[in-house]
């Protein structure tokens, strides 16, 4: 629907859910807005002040939390407004845009999680190779890549999804994501089939990347002593948590957008919450203690001898 400056609105039907405590769930969702604010920038600043953290592992691990404020930073401030508020809207263009940031971190954190495991694969199966391969400024590219690369992919599908007519002017859901396309009044063949080139090369070919660089780590490790077996699962194991955890959400949000089958309201709601809620922060939860270098430093940033 249009108003007088033409601008076309999008309504929300998620927020129904919440209505009845909307005023109880704005305080969890700042609250939790806070904690994600707070819990990330720290083992951000931890890693960026440490000198002894300045290693690719970790330096990749800083912009997979840097990708988790972004993320939520595109996310909660309109939510927030609109567990407050009588009526939830968003104007297409606006929506559209979350769209854009909602995928283009999604595709940058799958890209990170292969960096990632490329960087443990090399450190563990290559390690004279490591210093050579794991240079400075080849860590640079990959961060590189890692943003501009999805943008580039994502910016295609926003310009050729904003172009389509809307015939249908409420959307399942509390955010934008891949349930846009259900607004359109003919499903376009161009958007699908790109949308599944993007698709392809975001998520399946990292995720069978990952798990290649993985097997060749089991294997190397397998015939290896039992040290190198509990270093190699101290630096692996959070790094496949996140991932696992990630390709979960991930797979239920592709699988909403594509089946035409009508979920629930409630499990709707439920996990729009948890990516929103509990991925970002599920990473610096499992990064902050289970890698024993951000650990220690963390420790050693709470201790309480430090005020005595």
């Amino acid at each position: 629907m249009d108003n007088e400056l033409n601008v076309t609105y999008i309504t929300f039907d998620g927020h129904v859910e919440v209505q009845k405590y909307r005023y109880l769930y704005f305080v969890i969702m700042f609250t939790a807005y806070i904690l994600i604010i707070c819990s990330n920038s720290t083992i951000v600043c931890i890693i960026v002040i440490n000198k002894s953290l300045h290693e690719p592992m970790y330096i990749f691990i800083a912009a997979l939390l840097i990708n988790s404020l972004l993320f939520s930073t595109a996310i909660y401030p309109k939510l927030l407004i609109d567990f407050i508020s009588e009526k939830q809207i968003i104007s297409y263009s606006a929506c559209l845009f979350q769209w854009f940031i909602y995928y283009t971190l999604a595709s940058s954190e799958f890209f990170l999680l292969a960096v990632m495991a490329y960087d443990r694969y090399v450190s563990i199966c290559k390690p004279l190779q490591y210093p050579t391969i794991m240079r400075k400024k080849t860590v640079h590219i990959f961060l590189i890549l890692a943003w501009i690369l999805p943008a580039c992919q994502v910016s295609v599908g926003y310009v050729l999804t904003a172009n389509e007519k809307l015939c249908y002017f409420i959307l399942k859901g509390i955010i934008c994501n891949s349930t846009v396309q259900k607004l359109h009044c003919v499903s376009s063949a161009v958007v699908n089939i790109y949308g599944l080139i993007v698709f392809v090369s975001a998520v399946p070919l990292p995720l069978l990347f990952i798990l290649f660089t993985y097997t060749r780590i089991l294997i190397i490790t397998y015939r290896s002593s039992r040290e190198v077996r509990r270093k190699a699962a101290q630096t692996c194991l959070p790094h496949l948590l996140v991932l696992i955890n990630f390709s979960c959400l991930t797979t239920y949000d592709v699988l909403v957008g594509r089946l035409e089958t009508n979920v629930p309201k409630t499990v709707r709601l439920i996990m729009s919450l948890q990516m929103i809620l509990y991925h970002p922060l599920f990473n610096p939860i499992i990064y902050g203690l289970k890698m024993k270098d951000i650990y220690k430093n963390l420790k050693r940033l709470f201790s309480e001898d430090k005020f005595n």
